[in-house]
């Protein structure tokens, strides 16, 4: 949800007005008309028609036979282009996935994204449960996720206060915490143990388990890895996940400073 007060004095109208007519095409994959786009982003047929026209020749919609228009291909590009800047250097994405094939369970890279958590890269193992959800971009559910939690971890317990009230506790299972004190409880537990945990909070029959791989002053540059698996799996094997989980981290971070030098 837009802030209106945070609207900025020399906001080009057209810009926001052609990024509401994507989302509103994005958000419908069986596609809409141009009369369709018009009522869901509240303008008249005449400008959606020029935002429409203009969107499709750049590719980022399709004209489809039938009328309706659906995402084109340059979101596609976009996307791609966004998951390598997250990643990092591409010693980052070979040791998750050297972390995964080894291991076998999926891992995670995360940080803070526009003061956001967010996911930001992904290397599937096959013996974890497939995550649909946890995507290069996913940025909810910071509460109920082992990377949500390494993360708010690193800010004050006012700053994580303020995190939460805003983007809310929304209870994914039965097992997700969803009250500021059973959360901070959590959390240091988490520090205690040497990593963060959930069992069965985001997903059910799913753990998840985060250490910090780089602090950092500016929030935005700390990174946390996850490792997602079965939940019964978490149960025995907690020492051997956090073992490999730091040993991997110290690589991730060796990379990331030898890529600022």
């Amino acid at each position: 949800m837009r802030d209106p007060l945070a609207e900025p004095s020399d906001l080009i109208r057209s810009v926001s007005r052609a990024l509401r007519v994507l989302e509103s095409v994005g958000r419908a994959p069986r596609g809409l008309t141009v009369k369709q786009i018009a009522r869901r982003c509240e303008l008249t047929v005449a400008t959606t028609y020029h935002l429409v026209r203009t969107l499709a020749y750049e590719g980022y919609v399709i004209r489809r036979e039938d009328g309706t228009y659906i995402v084109g291909l340059e979101v596609a590009d976009r996307y791609r282009e966004l998951v390598a800047a997250f990643r990092g250097p591409p010693a980052v994405g070979e040791t998750l996935r050297r972390a995964a094939t080894e291991t076998g369970y999926s891992h995670y890279l995360g940080r803070f994204v526009g003061g956001q958590v967010a996911v930001t890269a992904v290397a599937e193992g096959p013996r974890s449960p497939y995550l649909e959800d946890l995507v290069p971009g996913f940025d909810e559910g910071a509460h109920a996720t082992a990377l949500g939690k390494a993360l708010l971890a690193t800010l004050t317990a006012e700053q994580r206060f303020r995190y939460l009230r805003e983007y809310g506790m929304r209870p994914f299972t039965s097992a997700t915490l969803t009250t500021s004190e059973t959360f901070e409880a959590d959390l240091a537990a988490g520090d205690r143990r040497g990593m963060q945990l959930e069992l069965g909070q985001f997903r059910q029959g799913v753990a998840c388990a985060a250490v910090l791989v780089s602090p950092d002053k500016d929030m935005e540059r700390r990174v946390v890895l996850a490792c997602a698996l079965p939940a019964n799996e978490m149960m025995t094997s907690a020492r051997m996940v956090r073992a490999k989980l730091l040993t991997a981290a110290r690589t991730v971070a060796d990379s990331i400073a030898a890529d600022q030098h």
